[in-house]
């Protein structure tokens, strides 16, 4: 359960410093435009991805089982997050983030980290699939500047409501899309390592901000981002809110430790490490418990984040920390800067996070699974977004064990082993 930080800084010199510190400031670069999509794509103000990033990836480095994971908002909570709003407002979603950062430091506590691997595989790609589906589709109304009124949170309401809407699009707004994500392709295929995120996003933003292009912008909607952190506080604690949001707190604290313990894993493989699984489940407790306490969105590890981080050269937590740090330093010296940014280019950018959620390039071979499997993925996927997140996730366990041990006892000669 030891921090990663308390053993890897063993002999860490200047040259470590500085390779550190600039991976640290390129994932910054990628974080910021991402940390304010997501809060804004959850229902939730962009200051507050902000203040995620700084505060739960600062724990989730400093406290996590990983030489190099980032912590911060992720995809994965849009759809939990929008919902829990929606129905019991920002402040039971701070209560409920609390509630999951406590279970999750429990859970590492009791060892539990290593429980991961007993989730079904197809169930992990089929609720991912499903949520990455929700996000793009959430996004249409930016990316297109549809006008239209409150966009309806279930999906089979809101395709035909999109559709109504058509007559209304924006070419401006769809042209600030279309080359927010050009360029992003384009820049993460010439340069990798470079942060284009950000340059693809203020590209985007400075074509909205011609004359005549009438296109809505962060600060229009929200007005002036904070540049500060917030003050500590807690939300209104009551049994009966406690019982209310436990459900939700569970899907939070599963979400949480699944994603971060499969961002380790894939941080793992590309720099040929091995993390504390425990360590890293009790970091994203204290992670969710600290940006509760700063009004912040549920945080996790980010696959994404972290494999820019590695790609950037960073070997040790110091990175995280310098991550951290440095979009609080952007936060209180640039906000204005920040509000300028174009809704339609957060828009895209999200669609294409989307895109990569969904892990195209593995496709061929879900067709190739067992076909039970493949079932299971569907399910899940289907259940996700036309149901519920924990609808989708208790049926696609339970299935997914029942299969397992039909598997284990049938004759050795009629099955295949299941991989691990």
């Amino acid at each position: 359960m030891t921090p990663k930080i308390l053993t890897t800084l063993r002999g860490y010199g200047a040259g470590d410093l500085a390779r550190d510190s600039a991976a640290g400031v390129t994932v910054a670069m990628v974080a910021l435009p991402l940390s304010m999509a997501i809060a804004i794509a959850s229902g939730a103000d962009p200051g507050v991805g902000l203040v995620t990033a700084i505060v739960g990836g600062f724990l989730i480095s400093l406290l996590g089982g990983s030489r190099v994971q980032i912590g911060g908002p992720t995809g994965a909570f849009i759809v939990v997050v929008y919902g829990v709003i929606a129905e019991h407002g920002y402040d039971g979603l701070v209560l409920a983030t609390l509630m999951a950062g406590l279970i999750l430091v429990a859970a590492g506590l009791a060892r539990a980290g290593s429980l991961v691997r007993y989730v079904p595989e197809p169930v992990i790609n089929g609720f991912t699939i499903g949520i990455a589906v929700i996000i793009a589709a959430s996004q249409l109304k930016d990316a297109l500047g549809l006008q239209m009124g409150e966009v309806p949170a279930d999906f089979l309401e809101k395709i035909p409501a999109l559709w109504a809407a058509r007559g209304s699009l924006h070419w401006p707004s769809l042209a600030v899309a279309m080359v927010t994500m050009g360029l992003i392709v384009a820049l993460r295929r010439a340069f990798p390592r470079f942060p284009g995120l950000i340059v693809a996003v203020a590209a985007g933003s400075s074509l909205a901000a011609l004359p005549g292009m009438g296109v809505e912008t962060i600060g229009d909607r929200f007005g002036a981002l904070p540049d500060r952190l917030p003050m500590p506080a807690l939300p209104e604690i009551t049994l009966a809110h406690v019982v209310e949001l436990l459900p939700s707190a569970l899907v939070i604290a599963f979400l949480a430790g699944i994603e971060s313990l499969l961002s380790a894993m894939v941080a793992d493989r590309m720099i040929e490490g091995n993390h504390r699984s425990n360590a890293e489940v009790i970091a994203q407790g204290a992670a969710n418990i600290g940006s509760a306490v700063f009004g912040g969105l549920p945080a996790t590890g980010a696959i994404a984040r972290t494999a820019t981080n590695v790609r950037a050269g960073g070997r040790t937590p110091v990175a995280g920390l310098v991550h951290a740090l440095t979009i609080l330093v952007v936060m209180m010296v640039a906000a204005p800067l920040a509000g300028l940014l174009a809704m339609p280019a957060l828009a895209g950018l999200l669609i294409l996070t989307a895109w990569n959620m969904s892990e195209p390039g593995r496709w061929r071979g879900y067709l190739r699974d067992r076909r039970s499997d493949l079932a299971l993925l569907g399910l899940t996927l289907v259940l996700t977004v036309v149901a519920d997140l924990t609808v989708a996730i208790g049926v696609g366990v339970a299935l997914g064990m029942a299969l397992r041990l039909r598997r284990r006892k049938l004759p050795q000669a009629d099955w295949t082993p299941p991989e691990h």
